[in-house]
């Protein structure tokens, strides 16, 4: 009688775990055709021969426009990308602040600083190479250097 018990709970067990088995089976199954049914293909081989050639040329468009942004970013460095203004009084006989100096750099401090000086006669303007923050020809005044120095992105 014990014998037979003990068979039974084999059997039951057993029963169980291939109902277990055939639950996971089945839900592998359905997610394999679900994912066969999205495409023209017949087998998970030839999809996956498939993504792996769209892989690979996705890496390599990455790479291009990994090197086209490496390009960009260089160039970007040699545009004007700071401004700095400053108005100022140069001459004590004249009233108010019309006079200015612009200074347009780009992220190295190289450009041109244009002054523009009011005067009763006229405005006078005069322009000025820089390259890293200093003058090229001409030494800056401090007035210029002030207006380098407040250029901002």
């Amino acid at each position: 009688m014990t014998i037979m018990i003990f068979l039974w709970i084999i059997i039951v067990i057993l029963g169980v775990w291939l109902g277990v088995l055939t639950w996971m089976y089945r839900k592998m199954q359905m997610h394999y055709n679900s994912l066969i049914k999205a495409t023209n293909k017949q087998s998970l081989q030839d999809i996956l021969g498939v993504l792996l050639k769209q892989l690979g040329t996705a890496k390599k468009d990455i790479e291009i426009l990994r090197a086209r942004c490496d390009t960009i970013e260089k160039e970007g460095k040699l545009h004007i990308q700071k401004i700095g203004l400053l108005r100022f009084n140069p001459f004590e006989d004249t009233g108010g602040n019309q006079s200015f100096i612009i200074a347009l750099v780009d992220s190295n401090n190289t450009g041109v600083i244009i002054s523009g000086l009011y005067a009763r006669a006229g405005t006078r303007w005069y322009a000025k190479r820089v390259v890293k923050g200093k003058g090229v020809e001409h030494e800056l005044s401090e007035h210029e250097k002030k207006a380098l120095n407040n250029a901002e992105l």
